[in-house]
């Protein structure tokens, strides 16, 4: 199963030259065999899994159909519940949570005929840009195991590079799908904000009915025409919703690569970019012109600063985040809203002082997003999509000493704050926007690059077929070398 698509995968179960027994059994002996050097995949359900894949086997046989994903073997991120199977989020509070009802995504994924065979590592409670936590320890990139596979949704990435999964099931509040799809060469969709239902993920803690700013759950995969499959399935209201209104999302106007007008968005100083992620993407570009995409890298939103714009994001990111602070850090956070903070202060001191401000100041950044995403949809009456980084360094060494807040990452020589991983996340993420990303080749160095597709709020479409044609006309996934090839 390793060299196909889950559309492929799909099609070869239609036309009966595989089952889903047999497809469900390569993928735990793929797993028993390459897991243990990567801890990609940290729950397994493999009784269950091939019982259900016997029983879609038998309902194909009598012509009955579940739905698009009927008898293909999935995984999830374990943040997502999943009924009577284990679901941690790293989290050692949560060690034994055993969910009596799954998430409203895995719930669509289960309708939908897919089998749930396991559960892939997280950052602990889904809050780091880096895969590791207590229960389960780190999972390691299938492109070099020295390095990172990326967060939160890390585990997700890793098992898609090496094989070990058809599709996954991620989640994103800062870049948690895209920047481990980026580090470990897949594709990953963040859908428009409140798309795809997050009930019954982890955190909150269980039974949680808030819905979380920014926060997202999406699909990745190793082509992006299996995210679209994925985001079919996945799209529409939460079942509270759902006695009112419909989905229905509009699609791309553009066909031909001499339709598409996309702008082109690279450097912002003084925010540097890693050179061998710069180049690919400059690569990138002059390859989509080439084939005749209209393009232009000097299109910008009309009063749209990035610097501001992130940190804007970051300040919101911080509220959002706020809920799951201990008592402790909170007093901190009161703390610091009694001065004002200087150049001395770093991402810890920016951060808990927002996770601390008052409801009535977070209404007037919340009215500044709304007021930015305003010219963002001005911008895109013009443009179908905008091209940007997804990080501004490709998979680094593993760096898990201390809290996130107080790291650093090295970026074409300086010392930037760990924050800067999520900088160009944010400029999709704060305005509730599309994100797609599309691995296009190697860096100079050898690991993976990927590209970011910014679209229009609810353009999720357009966004996945800019993708699939950047993918079509100069990138799309790789397979890593060496022990983890999907050749191998």
């Amino acid at each position: 199963m390793d060299d196909w698509s889950a559309k492929r995968l799909l099609d070869r179960l239609a036309a009966g030259e595989i089952s889903s027994v047999e497809l469900v059994q390569q993928m735990l002996a793929r797993i028993e065999s390459r897991n243990p050097a990567l801890n990609a995949v940290v729950t397994l359900d493999a009784d269950a899994a091939l019982a259900e894949a016997g029983k879609c086997d038998a309902e194909r046989r009598r012509g009955q159909v579940r739905g698009p994903l009927h008898g293909l073997p999935i995984t999830v991120k374990d943040t997502f519940e999943s009924r009577g199977l284990r679901t941690t989020a790293g989290s050692p509070e949560w060690a034994e949570h055993r969910p009596r009802t799954d998430a409203v995504a895995v719930a669509r994924l289960r309708d939908a005929g897919a089998i749930l065979v396991g559960k892939t590592n997280t950052a602990e409670r889904a809050g780091d840009l880096q895969c590791d936590n207590p229960l389960f320890g780190t999972t390691r990139n299938p492109w070099d195991t020295d390095r990172t596979s990326g967060g939160s949704s890390g585990g997700s990435a890793a098992a898609l590079a090496a094989g070990l999964t058809s599709l996954e099931l991620g989640s994103d509040i800062g870049g948690s799908i895209r920047l481990p799809a980026h580090f470990c060469g897949v594709c990953g969709h963040k859908p428009s904000y409140g798309l795809v239902p997050l009930r019954g993920h982890l955190p909150g803690p269980p039974g949680w009915l808030a819905r979380s700013d920014l926060a997202v759950a999406g699909p990745m995969a190793r082509e992006v025409a299996d995210l679209r499959l994925a985001l079919d399935v996945l799209a529409g209201p939460d079942p509270t919703d759902a006695v009112a209104w419909r989905l229905s999302l509009p699609e791309p106007a553009a066909r031909e690569p001499g339709q598409w007008r996309m702008a082109v968005w690279l450097q912002q100083p003084p925010f540097p970019l890693a050179r061998e992620v710069l180049d690919r993407l400059q690569t990138t570009v002059a390859g989509l012109e080439a084939a005749g995409v209209v393009i232009d890298a000097d299109a910008r939103p009309s009063g749209v600063d990035l610097a501001a714009s992130h940190e804007l994001f970051y300040t919101m990111l911080a509220a959002a985040m706020s809920a799951g602070l201990s008592s402790e850090e909170m007093r901190f956070g009161r703390s610091l809203l009694k001065r004002k903070l200087t150049s001395e202060d770093g991402d810890r001191e920016r951060f808990y002082r927002a996770a601390a401000m008052s409801h009535r100041h977070w209404q007037h950044l919340h009215e500044q997003r709304l007021q930015l995403a305003t010219r963002w949809e001005r911008f895109f009456r013009d443009w179908d999509v905008l091209l940007c980084p997804v990080a501004p360094v490709n998979a680094f060494a593993h760096d898990l000493e201390g809290d996130p807040k107080d790291r650093r990452v090295l970026v074409d020589g300086h010392i930037r704050p760990y924050s800067d991983l999520s900088f160009w996340c944010g400029l999709a993420g704060l305005p509730y926007l599309p994100a797609t990303v599309v691995p296009v080749g190697p860096g100079g160095d050898g690991l993976p690059v990927a590209i970011q597709v910014i679209g229009p709020r609810f353009g999720d479409h357009t966004t996945l077929a800019a993708a699939a044609l950047i993918e079509q006309l100069v990138g799309g996934f790789r397979s890593p070398p060496g022990p983890f090839s999907m050749h191998a």
